[in-house]
């Protein structure tokens, strides 16, 4: 029960910070001139080779795993 109200007064806290609406002069700059749009897809490539590079990892790792299992 403690945890519950501890989360609900947290939740209450945060919410009055979204209610704020101070944008900085970068983030105008970037909707005005429709850069936004460049900066998500370089964030958005960035995020996708980092998880193909991950997944690949794996890929190799579990072949290392199942290589050296059968050699056992």
């Amino acid at each position: 029960m403690k945890t519950l109200i501890t989360t609900v007064l947290m939740l209450l806290m945060t919410s009055q910070l979204f209610a704020q609406n101070q944008d900085s002069a970068l983030v105008e700059t970037l909707y005005s001139s429709e850069r936004i749009y460049v900066v998500v897809v370089c964030v958005a490539l960035i995020l996708f080779g980092l998880l193909f590079f991950l997944f690949s990892i794996d890929k190799r790792l579990k072949k290392l795993e199942k290589k050296s299992g059968s050699k056992n």
